[in-house]
């Protein structure tokens, strides 16, 4: 897949900011002595009512993240052309210095006027498409608020936007209101990095990373500005926006050690900390939002409540709550001529990381005048047709082991049906018949398509299950990207769930798990999984797309 963060994705960006072709961003600064990585270790969620929202947020299994800004009308990646890192992603118009394209970045809220945004269509397509949560960009690295602040001048509803008139000039109260009257889950995506006020990215330095670009060591009174600012905001979107069920916090590099591994990855380690006290956020969060999940990405800790690998799938279920944050097409931001994945690879995505006991939020760019591209709409339309007749074996499910056999992926009602969805390839034939090892129908258990008049023959011989797919099923089935069968009891391992984030149920454990590892995020079955995924995530994340 293509990185998303290709600068200029498109000729009207070109033309608007004066440059023809690519040119690499100025190298980092040289690295401070690399400290101790720090150890970035999920901990289990003790606090009753964020556990019963992570239950809650469990059964959505299926959101969308929209990232809109000001960059959205050039077709451009969000943020990351203001930053000098030497990276694909920060790279800019040949022949435009840093400094100049810095200043027309910051004048594009002059033009901003995005008259087409509706909210309502954004909430009923992703709705229609089976989603069931919203995160949304109320701030992203640039610092351009998409809400209604009162602590800088940078956002939407400023006099000199043009849309600041508008009666949805509040994007962020326009959107989670929109989506929490289809009874959506509200995600606030705020980024903890700001490049735009002087109490982070100071005008006395340049900014060669992603980092502050002072030493907060010997300047603390200028970080205890920038932290009251990141407070105040937080305050502000947890207290003046409805229900927030959730606060997606980006920019990992911002945190209490010296040298964050996000930031290790790419060699820009700075000897400073960046604390924004996140105790003191969560206390903010949850006086207001009483059990409001927190997603301090890549921290590790109290207040990261589930994990995000992004742009991947992880090989194994994780042993702790999870989301892949994937885009529908090759950026999280609105891109000319974007290519989207076929709705076939989406479900086919959706349908693989549910029966490894994840969530997916899918990644749409908004275009610069509010509209979602029609391509998108056209995916998501097609998802929803999927949904309508298969979304019972997603929403409200959990995984249960062997979690996939061949095409089929597997997932657990809670009434302990058990969903059986075969990947059709495109244009395959349905089969005459299917066998299913591992998940084993009880004696009497009735298997049934999804969507189909009857319930369906079978056999079983040892472990392994043959179902009977006859001529008039096979016809229904033609062209399906993905089909499913429902299986109403199966026999279970004596020793039932393996829970390893002590609460939030996550598998059925093949042969059975002594009881002293259930419940136990550090027990062997926990850890091998923890291992596997911690040798995969940390390389792909330094190549993958970041948010």
């Amino acid at each position: 897949m293509v990185t998303r963060r290709q600068l200029l994705q498109g000729a009207s960006a070109l033309a608007l900011l004066g440059g023809v072709g690519l040119r690499g961003a100025p190298a980092a600064g040289a690295a401070a002595a690399k400290p101790a990585a720090k150890k970035n270790t999920y901990v289990p969620v003790t606090d009753p009512l964020v556990r019963k929202k992570l239950s809650q947020w469990q059964d959505w299994k299926f959101g969308i993240i929209l990232h809109w800004g000001t960059y959205s009308q050039l077709g451009i990646v969000e943020s990351w052309s203001i930053c000098s890192e030497d990276e694909p992603w920060c790279k800019r118009p040949k022949g435009v210095g840093y400094v100049e394209w810095k200043r027309r970045y910051e004048q594009l809220p002059k033009t901003f006027n995005p008259v087409k945004f509706d909210p309502d269509g954004w909430a009923r397509a992703a709705h229609d498409a089976g989603m069931r949560y919203v995160v949304f960009t109320t701030k992203h690295h640039d610092g351009f608020c998409m809400f209604d602040t009162a602590t800088t001048d940078y956002r939407i509803t400023a006099p000199d936007v043009p849309f600041h008139t508008n009666p949805r000039a509040n994007a962020a109260k326009a959107v989670f209101d929109a989506f929490r009257a289809r009874d959506f889950g509200i995600g606030a995506y705020f980024s903890k990095a700001d490049w735009h006020t002087p109490d982070y990215w100071s005008p006395e330095w340049a900014t060669p990373t992603r980092n502050n670009n002072y030493d907060t060591r010997k300047y603390p009174e200028t970080w205890k500005r920038f932290v009251e600012f990141t407070h105040k905001q937080v305050e502000e979107i947890t207290s003046q926006y409805g229900r927030i069920d959730l606060m997606w916090l980006d920019a990992g590099w911002v945190d209490g050690a010296e040298t964050h591994p996000d930031a290790e990855a790419y060699g820009m380690q700075v000897p400073w900390a960046q604390d924004i006290d996140m105790p003191r956020i969560a206390e903010l969060a949850r006086r207001n939002q009483p059990g409001i999940i927190l997603v301090n990405r890549d921290e590790g800790g109290p207040y990261e409540n589930y994990r995000t690998p992004e742009q991947m799938v992880p090989k194994h279920p994780l042993p702790y709550p999870w989301e892949t944050c994937m885009t529908m097409g090759t950026s999280w931001s609105w891109k000319p001529d974007d290519e989207y994945k076929s709705p076939r690879e989406l479900v086919h995505t959706l349908v693989g990381i549910v029966a490894k006991g994840g969530n997916l939020l899918l990644g749409i760019g908004p275009e610069g005048n509010g509209t979602l591209p029609a391509a998108a709409l056209q995916r998501l339309q097609a998802i929803g047709e999927w949904m309508k007749v298969n979304g019972s074996a997603i929403h409200g499910t959990r995984p249960i082991a062997p979690y996939e056999d061949g095409k089929f992926r597997f997932t657990r009602n809670k009434d302990g049906s058990v969903n059986a969805i075969y990947l059709a390839a495109a244009g395959e034939a349905p089969p005459a018949s299917v066998v299913l090892r591992g998940v084993q129908p009880t004696h009497d258990a009735r298997i049934e398509l999804l969507g189909g008049p009857e319930s369906l023959a079978w056999t079983r011989h040892d472990s392994l299950t043959t179902i009977t797919l006859p001529p008039s099923v096979r016809r229904q089935l033609s062209g399906a990207l993905a089909w499913t069968l429902r299986i109403s009891a199966v026999q279970l391992p004596a020793q039932g769930y393996e829970s390893c984030d002590a609460g939030i149920s996550y598998a059925v454990i093949p042969g059975g798990a002594p009881a002293s590892w259930r419940g136990n995020p550090e027990s062997i079955f926990c850890s091998s999984l923890k291992s596997e995924m911690d040798s995969r995530f940390r390389p792909q994340r330094t190549q993958a797309a970041r948010e």
